[in-house]
């Protein structure tokens, strides 16, 4: 089985490399085949290639993801149009209703999260999980919240979280698990965070299945998207010329 962390927060550039390596070596010892990076618009050819040399040396499958945190469905909108075809993944922090049912909708995204533990902004209800189960979006769950909170703040993040897991398998949307961190010393294995799942109710099946087949899919799908011969769902150019009798 292949394990996927689809949101290993590495800093990219020239001042970050020794820890970015660090938490990339750190990844592939704990058992992870594949990682989803964060990178930003503005990142150079080069930070990128050096990004993707440090996975290569540690045998990672680099996933080069996009994160948005749109203040508007106006602002969502273009950023989609802009740069969804520049990343493999991406992902949108919702901050608003709106944002939430937009970012639900567009099937140009792959993870509808959210980063507050406050219920009353955390905007995962079944409106939303209805939308995404139509345009196959998932509800992504970052577990560093969950291991840097304390009191109060943990135990409103794990019922927020119970809601949003309960609603994601009532409509079949699927959950990705990921670490959500750029810190080697919260970076944990697949298996213990699928044991950390069991504090929102989520089994561990499920829970193995968010850190890999769930994952796994959303980067094939992607992939095949972009890829210069894809045309449609299940149609793909096998050859390019004037001639093409004898394909």
């Amino acid at each position: 089985m292949k394990f996927v962390d689809l949101n290993l927060r590495v800093q990219i550039g020239k001042n970050q490399k020794r820890v970015a390596e660090e938490l990339v070596k750190r990844a592939a010892e704990l058992g992870y085949s594949s990682i989803a990076v964060p990178i930003p618009i503005e990142a150079t050819q080069e930070e990128i290639q050096d990004l993707e040399k440090m996975s290569n040396n540690n045998d990672l499958d680099l996933i080069k993801r996009l994160d948005l945190t749109p203040t508007s469905v106006t602002e969502l909108f273009r950023s989609l149009s802009l740069w969804r075809r520049k990343r493999e993944v991406t992902a949108v922090y919702c901050d608003s209703k709106s944002i939430a049912r937009y970012a639900a909708r567009d099937h140009r995204v792959d993870l509808i999260s959210f980063s507050s533990p406050d219920p009353k902004r955390r905007f995962f209800d079944s409106a939303s999980a209805e939308l995404a189960s139509n345009a196959s979006a998932a509800l992504g769950v970052d577990m560093a919240p969950l291991l840097t909170s304390s009191g109060f703040l943990r135990v409103r993040l794990m019922s927020s979280l119970r809601k949003e897991v309960s609603i994601a398998k009532k409509f079949h949307v699927p959950i990705v698990i990921s670490s959500g961190t750029g810190d080697t010393y919260l970076l944990r294995g697949p298996q213990d965070l699928a044991c950390l799942a069991r504090l929102f109710d989520l089994d561990h099946q499920t829970a193995i299945k968010a850190l890999s087949d769930a994952p796994s899919k959303i980067v094939e799908r992607n992939r095949e998207k972009l890829s210069p011969n894809y045309v449609a769902p299940g149609v793909f150019i096998v050859r390019r010329g004037e001639n093409c009798q004898d394909v």
